[in-house]
């Protein structure tokens, strides 16, 4: 004959040994970043870094070469001008340009993951890079005497960006803006696996 107390425990309570009486799991921590004084602070050095760099780029390329006038053409073909360089007989000057080229998208790979989480991943640093670039290129190639449009530095220079965010950039970026757990993911918990 069961107890009455027996009867409760079954109708009201679980037993001791199932899985809704069980102590709740804890989480697991979920990997902190730095504080938001110090990703401000590196955001406002990177946005320094990229005003500088933007110095830089100008000068090397939107500064008036009329000497070059006669030796410029646009180039709309992607490949030409890297052939035409690679053809040459002058290997360091080949490697000045190509290379030159390329380490100049190099700093857009590395500070752009610094600026925001928004500006991480292998797509969005090529696609803001290619932009960034093209807009330069066309500008160059519009109204800088001297100077003609080339869609190969583009290329080139979106190589470089991704060289360096794929070295030290993705790494840095995550460092800074580490990933967060969207927000319908913060109240669940884990599920219970020991089943």
């Amino acid at each position: 004959m069961r107890r009455a107390d027996d009867g409760a425990r079954s109708a009201g309570s679980p037993e001791p040994g199932d899985a809704a009486t069980a102590a709740p799991r804890a989480e697991a921590p979920v990997p902190r970043g730095p504080g938001r004084f110090v990703r401000a602070l590196v955001a406002l050095t990177a946005l320094a870094g990229m005003v500088a760099f933007a110095v830089v780029l100008a000068r090397l390329t939107l500064e008036a070469s009329p000497a070059s006038v006669p030796l410029t053409h646009d180039n709309l073909t992607p490949g030409r001008s890297i052939e035409a360089y690679l053809s040459r007989p002058a290997f360091l000057d080949t490697v000045k340009q190509l290379g030159g080229n390329v380490l100049l998208g190099v700093p857009f790979g590395i500070l752009l993951p610094l600026l925001s989480r928004r500006a991480r991943g292998f797509l969005r640093v090529a696609l803001l890079t290619a932009a960034a670039m093209l807009l330069v290129e066309l500008v160059q190639g519009a109204l800088v005497t001297g100077r003609a449009f080339d869609v190969d530095d583009v290329l080139l220079n979106t190589t470089g960006a991704l060289l360096g965010y794929l070295t030290v950039g993705r790494r840095l970026g995550r460092a800074v803006h580490p990933r967060t757990r969207p927000r319908w993911w913060r109240g669940r918990r884990p599920a219970d696996t020991s089943a």
